[in-house]
């Protein structure tokens, strides 16, 4: 679905209430957690949403308003008349493959610029891509890059703290080129330490071996260090695979599983399948 075909003619404002990097000042990126509040009769947001951010637009290019939409990172609180939510925003900055030219994302860099007390336009909530299986035996390999791994956050905070008869095994694979790069698994927040004594829970990064030269995320070699596992929970038709992160992604991992299984063809029958049960669901940009 393209971004011009969502409804925005509902909105609301929201006011900012913190805006904290979650990213080292070693790290190239600035990756910024916003807690935004508004009116609770205006929206509810449930585990797994997307929310709508209307950025001023440039009207240079004919553009009034401009919009994005950021998964909801973290469980939405509420009280009797307002509810809070949390987005995670990296800056992005653009090279024009044409001109050349460097251009300020529009809508990161107008939500990182923003302080406590500012507000801004809403719209929304959208679409609940990483549904929570209603069998609590069910099986999730979650796989992310950047802030792909956001949604994954809330939807494991969510089982552990809401769902205590959750039975079925969570493995989350984050891809990064450097520890620098991980949201939420670094010095500055690390909140996936907290399932750590879970025995159904795994924290698993695959991190580039040779990340000053750009080079690829290591998904081969922290799949196949798992590769029985994976295949194992791959055969069960409990499992659900959720992906999250840029589009690159998925050339990437339908070769690395496709090595897992020792057969394209074999993996892509299976991932047709999962797919097919609404068990394989993708969230790329």
């Amino acid at each position: 679905m393209r971004l011009e075909d969502y409804d925005t003619s509902e909105r609301y404002t929201a006011t900012v209430l913190m805006s904290e990097r979650i990213t080292s000042e070693q790290s190239e990126d600035e990756v910024r957690e916003l807690e935004l509040e508004f009116d609770r009769r205006d929206s509810t947001f449930e585990v797994g949403q997307s929310v709508g951010v209307l950025a001023p637009g440039d009207p240079a290019f004919g553009e009034h308003e401009h919009l994005r939409l950021y998964s909801v990172a973290d469980l939405p609180e509420a009280d009797a008349t307002h509810q809070r939510i949390k987005i995670c925003v990296k800056r992005c900055n653009y090279v024009d493959s044409y001109s050349g030219e460097e251009y300020r994302g529009v809508a990161s860099n107008f939500l990182c610029d923003l302080g406590p007390g500012e507000r801004l336009t809403l719209t929304g909530p959208y679409g609940m891509p990483f549904q929570v299986p209603q069998e609590q035996g069910a099986n999730l390999i979650l796989i992310g890059t950047g802030t792909g791994i956001a949604p994954f956050r809330t939807l494991v905070k969510h089982i552990y703290r809401n769902l205590p008869d959750w039975q079925g095994e969570v493995r989350l694979f984050y891809g990064a080129k450097s520890g620098l790069e991980l949201l939420y698994m670094n010095d500055e927040r690390d909140d996936f330490t907290q399932y750590y004594d879970r025995d159904t829970f795994e924290a698993i990064r695959a991190l580039s071996p040779r990340p000053a030269w750009d080079a690829p995320i290591a998904w081969q070699a922290a799949m196949e260090e798992r590769a029985e596992e994976l295949l194992d929970m791959l055969d069960e038709s409990k499992t659900y695979v959720y992906v999250a992160g840029l589009e690159s992604i998925r050339d990437e991992l339908d070769q690395v599983l496709a090595t897992i299984m020792h057969s394209p063809e074999a993996w892509q029958q299976r991932k047709a399948e999962l797919v097919a049960g609404g068990r394989w669901v993708e969230l790329l940009y």
